[in-house]
């Protein structure tokens, strides 16, 4: 997720990111796994099956036909897939075993020294080759370790009842290597109610990531600190538009980079008003309400400018405030264009709401926070074959009970 960012909050299964792996699995990690029986490694089989293969092969055919010299393949074998002790020891076993077989027939019929020669050689060359790899090997385990950092650092960890709010999200980098990109997301609760971030930098790479982690971390602060959330959304335009100006000035081509974003306020309310939620939308779309009766709904789209643009309205204020009723049984679903986007062979996008009300219709139980990012990252992962265009990220959060 790779690997890819489990489900926040849940041990939603992994099956589907087992199906298609590309879309989030580093191939030497995988492998590793797969040569793996009850976390005893048996990467040691395929190449002692094929030095008793030929051994047995070249035991049982006329002197006309001699495969022992094949046995050069055995270390490379173990080159490939085994640790380098593992190499070493196939291939000092197969000049042995070469030694072994060829001596036991007359000599008239023996191979001789050339192609012991070519086993010893093959075997020393493997070894040095399965150095370089084991070597390349810790070095992807030690870039991954630094990108989850990375990834730690931009979406903190967030615990499972956070603010009031119980929450789960999935997160999948269209940038296997990477792991991380330009969609974010934090909950921060504080004083004046549990803040909401979800959004979405436009572009890809690591200038993505940088402009995502800048929002952040203001949201973080004025969130925290700010009893307006039109001070807050506020502060995220400044932000967006400062952080372009700083990366202008350095030489990179980010002086047209925005983000959108959808920015939720769940106020301490008083009794009569317990199910207000206050929404601003830089330009995403609009989350979906599914609530555990099967119902789902949009809520109003917003007209408000992407974070970034709204000097293109002269400097003006940011996206207003909206008041919306969500109650406790009811669920926010927030995803980014990874989602929305997505397309199957047929280039047919996919039906995010159509498939959430009917699988809600189905099991109420799938309007749970945890449940339902699984359950529309499943969907998505299914509908475009494992292959992601973009970033995706889910994020679905509801009041805590009480």
């Amino acid at each position: 997720m790779t690997s890819p960012r489990p489900v926040s909050g849940s041990g939603g299964g992994q099956g589907l990111l087992d199906r298609y792996p590309h879309a989030g699995r580093r191939d030497s990690l995988r492998r590793q796994q797969l040569l793996r029986v009850r976390g005893r490694s048996v990467a040691w089989v395929p190449p002692l099956a094929l030095l008793v293969a030929i051994v047995t092969v070249d035991l049982n055919t006329t002197a006309s036909f001699r495969m022992i010299s094949w046995l050069v393949l055995v270390p490379g074998i173990a080159a490939a897939i085994c640790g380098v002790w593992g190499t070493v020891v196939f291939a000092v076993l197969s000049p042995l075993t070469y030694v072994a077989v060829d001596s036991s027939l007359p000599p008239q019929h023996q191979a001789g020294a050339a192609d012991l020669v070519l086993a010893a050689l093959g075997g020393a060359l493997a070894t040095s080759a399965c150095v370089v790899r084991v070597r390349g090997e810790a070095r992807v385990v030690h870039m991954a370790d630094i990108t989850d950092t990375i990834r730690r650092t931009v979406l903190r960890p967030l615990p499972p009842v956070w603010g009031g709010l119980d929450h789960a999200a999935v997160y999948l980098a269209a940038d296997t290597d990477a792991r991380v990109g330009g969609d974010f997301y934090d909950i921060q609760p504080g004083p004046h109610g549990t803040r909401v971030l979800v959004g979405d930098v436009q572009g890809k790479g690591l200038r993505a990531v940088e402009t995502a982690a800048a929002l952040l971390g203001t949201f973080r602060e004025a969130a925290y600190h700010e009893p307006d959330l039109t001070t807050v959304a506020g502060r995220l335009e400044v932000r967006m538009r400062r952080h372009r100006d700083h990366m202008t000035a350095l030489g990179y081509p980010d002086g047209d980079r925005f983000a959108t974003a959808v920015l939720l306020d769940f106020p301490p309310s008083p009794p009569d008003d317990v199910d207000a939620v206050d929404v601003v939308n830089f330009g995403h779309d609009p989350p979906l309400v599914v609530g555990d009766d099967g119902t789902v709904r949009p809520l109003p789209p917003g007209h408000g400018l992407p974070l970034g643009l709204c000097d293109l309205l002269g400097g003006g204020p940011a996206p207003p405030v909206r008041r919306v009723r969500v109650t406790a049984t009811e669920t926010l679903l927030l995803t980014t264009d990874g989602v929305t986007e997505a397309r199957d062979g047929g280039d047919v996008f996919y039906p995010l709401a159509e498939e959430v009300a009917r699988a809600v219709a189905a099991d109420p139980r799938v309007a749970r926070p945890r449940r339902l990012v699984t359950f529309v990252r499943d969907g998505t992962l299914r509908h475009t074959g494992g292959h992601l265009a973009d970033d995706t990220t889910v994020f679905a959060v509801r009041r805590r009970p009480g």
